[in-house]
């Protein structure tokens, strides 16, 4: 039997996965992501887990196919990472540096995109051939699948659809420098942000106005439980994530939008409202595009990263 490993990286944990070459999760479990001195010891500290792990299960390392590994910035084929800035990482070869650490061959991915490959492989977009994975999260995150292979264009950057302008006439800047980006709107802060501004404006009763602090959740609750202002703040996110993903599909065509992230845990009604507006600004073309929920949580960087090492590494292994 053979092996791999799937590591998602972030800012605060890094996720590991041990897998067998079928794309078994044979055990999974986190460590801590020491960010401090530039995070320099983030892949000792990922070196360290697999030999721990290699141990527990007796496997040797002529036995392990691959590391494949996602982190929180662009990443170029050749491995090469262009500033992680939540990790405290410049520009360095990420396939070099881990490999001579670990001995093993490894390949890297941007975490979206290797999210959005686990999603395509056995989460939301199994059986599909191409798919976008929208993750609508504190910002909006994303990841292209065209045929199997993850569009990560370029300079790695490919699938950072958040940053799509859907409002030019915006004042309030996002994170990015730009204005009126996507994640200003359709992510859970932009819910929050919208719910603000449409509380200040308006005069309408609304029972969010008795809560001290405003999640996107209460705006679901309070929506499902009947506030019309909050049911008007929903539509207009509803709009501008239609509209958002009808510009997405028409550039990549794609059979599946998964949609995860925390605003996905909403489920149905959240597809249901995208579902009211996308035809509005569909290209015509793309009016058999299907809408799904991830199905993989947080686990699904490990799963598009063991891909990685079945699409990629395979080969390394003698």
């Amino acid at each position: 039997m053979k092996y791999g490993f799937g590591i998602d990286v972030g800012g605060t944990s890094v996720k590991l996965g041990f897998f067998n070459e079928e794309g078994v999760l044979l055990e999974k479990w986190e460590i801590p992501t020491r960010t401090q001195n530039g995070g320099v010891l983030i892949l000792p500290d990922i070196s360290e887990a697999i030999d721990a792990c290699l141990a527990r299960h007796n496997v040797a390392k002529s036995q392990v196919m691959g590391i494949g590994i996602g982190v929180p910035g662009p990443v170029a084929n050749n491995g090469v990472v262009n500033r992680c800035v939540n990790l405290g990482w410049g520009v360095f070869n990420l396939h070099e540096a881990l490999s001579a650490l670990t001995g093993l061959p490894v390949k890297a991915g941007n975490d979206a995109n290797v999210a959005a490959l686990g999603e395509y492989w056995r989460g939301g977009g199994a059986g599909c051939s191409s798919i976008v994975m929208a993750t609508l999260g504190t910002g909006i995150g994303g990841g292209i699948i065209i045929n199997g292979q993850i569009l990560s264009g370029a300079h790695g950057v490919g699938g950072e659809i958040g940053h799509i302008v859907l409002d030019k006439e915006e004042t309030e800047q996002c994170g990015c420098g730009k204005y009126g980006c996507a994640e200003q709107y359709g992510s859970a802060t932009g819910i929050v942000r919208t719910a603000k501004r449409y509380l200040k404006k308006s005069q309408l009763p609304s029972t969010l106005r008795n809560l001290e602090t405003i999640t996107c959740k209460d705006v679901f609750d309070h929506a499902a439980q009947g506030d019309y202002l909050a049911k008007d703040i929903l539509e207009f996110v509803y709009d501008r994530l239609g509209e958002f993903l009808a510009d997405v599909c028409c550039v990549c065509d794609p059979e599946l939008v998964v949609i995860g992230g925390g605003v996905s845990k909403a489920g149905q009604v959240l597809l249901d409202g995208i579902g009211r507006y996308f035809p509005h600004y569909m290209f015509h073309a793309c009016k058999e595009t299907r809408f799904a929920l991830a199905q993989l949580g947080n686990d699904a960087g490990m799963y598009g990263c063991f891909r990685l090492v079945l699409d990629h590494l395979t080969a390394s292994y003698a």
